[in-house]
């Protein structure tokens, strides 16, 4: 597996603090990290300020949807045009895009499942526990792939999708 990743351009000699290839962590668990936290906290405002404002799941679930492939889409080519990797070394644009891309789309959409429920006040529950899921998950790979403290990772990921979530209560009660 190792020579794979090798000569894939995703593994190398060279070791972060954490013990991980850093080719890895800069061309695949870096721009999965970024999609990730984009799609999980920017996609947060929209859906809960729809699913107050409307009190409809249908609609949250489309506002979501909507949202989890716009940001994918925005996240892909911002990443992919941003570097072509011969400077920072942070591998091929249409991998890092994709990868980002990608992730963007899957932190987005996670939160917006529990809207195909009919139920808005049950889908609501569920959301803000899958929110809290996708916050950890982050956590956890910052913890794991940075070698970041996990509590302090956790309050700052926790912190940021606060400020987001309670932004779109408060604009969806407006």
């Amino acid at each position: 597996m190792a020579a794979l990743m090798e000569k894939l351009g995703l593994g190398g000699r060279e070791m972060t603090v954490s013990g991980h290839s850093k080719d890895f962590v800069l061309r695949v668990v870096q721009p999965g990290l970024i999609g990730l936290m984009d799609g999980s906290v920017s996609t947060l405002a929209p859906v809960f300020a729809v699913a107050v404002a409307s009190g409809d799941a249908r609609l949250t679930f489309l506002i979501g949807l909507a949202a989890a492939v716009g940001a994918a889409i925005s996240m892909a080519f911002s990443e992919g045009l941003s570097d072509d990797g011969s400077l920072t070394g942070r591998g091929g644009p249409w991998l890092r895009g994709s990868i980002t891309g990608f992730a963007t789309f899957i932190g987005g959409i996670m939160h917006t499942l529990p809207f195909l429920l009919p139920d808005i006040g049950l889908a609501l529950y569920l959301a803000f526990a899958v929110v809290g899921v996708e916050l950890l998950a982050i956590s956890y790979i910052r913890y794991r792939y940075f070698a970041m403290s996990f509590t302090m990772s956790a309050l700052q990921v926790i912190l940021g999708g606060a400020l987001v979530f309670g932004s779109g209560v408060l604009i969806g009660s407006a």
